[in-house]
C-alpha cells in the first residue's frame, strides 16, 4: 500500500475522494477553478483548496474516522440505558492491527493510547487541533491536505507545479488524470439517482460516507455540478433527505453505518 491514505482498491476512499473535490482537479489543470458555494476569487491559483473553506480539516479527520471503522479497526461503544445517544457513545478500539496508511494508523495510535476514551466529536477537535487542553495537542494531525496530495501525485491522480500568488510562490496540485474522479463523481452522483432505493438506510456504506463527507467539508455542490439541471435538482432533493434524516434512527436501522451516521451528527452540532 501507499504511504499515505490511497486511492488504490478501486478508489474507494473517502479520504482522498474529499481532497479531490476541494482540489476540483477535473477543470483544466492550468484554469482557475472556485466552489460555486463561496465567494469567487480571481487570484486564487488551481490546484489549490479554497482559502475560504475552513470545513475541509474537520471534515477530512472525519472521514479518517469513518475509514477507520468501515475498517474494522475502531467502534462505538455499545448502546446503553444511559448512553443511547451517538454523540455520548465514546470511540473503542477494535482492532490495532496496521493498515499500511500513515494517517489511519497514526490515528489509530492516538486512539489506542486514549485513556478515558473519548467521543467523536472530541476526537474531531482533537485530530484537527481545536482543543484548549494543552497536553492534548499532541493528539493533532498535522500537514493531512499536504500528505493526502503527495500520495495523489504519487498515483498519477494529481501533480505538482509551483504557481506565483501575488508576491509568493506556492505548491498546487493541478489534475493529471480525470478518470479515477469521474468514476467516483459517477458513484456519488448514482447513488442518488440510479441506484437510489428509497431510504438512506438502504444506500450503500461508502456511498454514504461519501455523501455525509461531502456535506461536511462543504464541497458537495462540487459533485453534482455536471449534472443537467433536471437531475441536478433530482440528485439535491435525495441528498437533502438523507442529510436531514435524524442520525439516531438511521444509525439503529442499518449494521455497520453508526461511525457515519455519528460523524453527520457531529457536524450538524458544530
Amino acid at each position: 500500500p501507499g504511504p499515505c491514505l490511497p486511492c488504490g482498491g478501486g478508489g474507494e476512499e473517502a479520504v482522498p475522494f474529499i481532497l479531490q473535490l476541494a482540489f476540483k482537479p477535473w477543470g483544466p489543470p492550468s484554469g482557475l477553478q472556485t466552489f460555486p458555494s463561496q465567494t469567487e476569487n480571481p487570484m486564487q491559483p488551481a490546484g489549490y483548496t479554497s482559502f475560504w473553506n475552513d470545513c475541509i480539516s474537520p471534515g477530512l479527520r472525519g472521514g479518517i474516522l469513518i475509514e477507520l471503522a468501515l475498517r474494522g479497526r475502531i467502534q462505538l461503544e455499545p448502546l446503553t440505558a444511559r448512553k443511547k445517544r451517538l454523540l455520548d457513545r465514546k470511540v473503542h478500539l477494535k482492532s490495532d492491527a496496521p493498515t499500511g496508511d500513515i494517517l489511519l494508523d497514526e490515528t489509530l495510535r492516538h486512539i489506542k493510547a486514549t485513556e478515558p476514551a473519548e467521543t467523536v466529536q472530541t476526537w474531531i477537535e482533537l485530530l484537527t487541533g481545536e482543543t484548549w487542553n494543552p497536553f492534548k495537542l499532541q493528539y493533532q494531525l498535522r500537514n493531512v491536505r499536504e500528505r493526502i496530495a503527495k500520495s495523489l501525485v504519487e498515483k498519477g491522480i494529481l501533480t505538482t507545479e509551483k504557481q506565483n500568488f501575488l508576491l509568493f510562490d506556492m505548491t498546487t496540485h493541478p489534475v493529471s488524470n480525470a478518470a479515477e474522479k469521474q468514476r467516483l463523481l459517477k458513484r456519488l452522483q448514482e447513488g442518488v439517482l440510479e441506484r437510489w432505493a428509497g431510504d438512506p438506510h438502504r444506500m450503500e456504506r461508502r456511498t454514504l460516507a461519501l455523501l455525509v463527507l461531502a456535506h461536511s467539508s462543504d464541497v458537495l455542490e462540487n459533485a453534482f455540478s455536471s449534472l443537467t439541471d433536471d437531475r441536478y435538482e433530482a440528485a439535491m432533493n435525495r441528498t437533502k433527505e438523507v442529510l436531514d434524516a435524524d442520525p439516531e434512527v438511521e444509525a439503529a436501522k442499518s449494521r455497520g453505518t453508526e461511525m457515519i451516521w455519528a460523524i453527520l451528527a457531529a457536524f450538524n452540532k458544530a
